[in-house]
């Protein structure tokens, strides 16, 4: 396996890589798939010895404190073979210097979040909350649901 960084993105590619792990979310436009890789601060990809792609890390830091991963993905078909660990192992030496590597994943009640959950457990990650910290996020339409809250100003 060769993890590199990549800067160059073939649409057809990166969709069905985002398109295997069910990212339904990202595949509705792979154009705006690529830029947003493009637009990352580091994209890593994990390639087969055929140059087959197997799986994907990026990142959207500042570069000095906070390092977000935003992306871990890996086929299906190459699950469970050190793909994922390579690349979150390679992003934490790039950005060891930074006070927190964060990343977020689904809940654990769903499969895929139990599934996530073990395997960054395993990877000496804490949830927020045994930090004693919290995470929050708008909802995806965050003006319209602002709109209609009673409690918004």
């Amino acid at each position: 396996m060769v993890i590199a960084e990549e800067r160059e993105f073939d649409a057809e590619e990166m969709y069905a890589l985002y398109d295997s792990v069910g990212w339904e979310g990202y595949t509705a436009d792979a154009g705006k798939l690529c830029r947003g890789l493009h637009n990352s601060h580091l994209v890593l990809t994990a390639r087969d010895e055929a140059g087959v792609l197997l799986g994907l890390a990026r990142t959207a830091p500042d570069d000095e404190h906070v390092v977000y991963v935003q992306d871990v993905l890996v086929r299906p078909q190459a699950q469970r073979r050190g793909v994922g660990r390579a690349l979150l192992d390679r992003l934490r030496e790039r950005y060891a210097h930074c006070r927190f590597f964060l990343l977020s994943t689904d809940h654990p009640s769903t499969s895929e979040g139990a599934r996530n959950h073990a395997f960054y457990r395993s990877m000496g990650f804490l949830s927020l909350a045994e930090k004693q910290m919290s995470g929050f996020g708008l909802p995806r339409n965050h003006g319209e649901q602002r709109a209609t809250d009673g409690n918004a100003p």
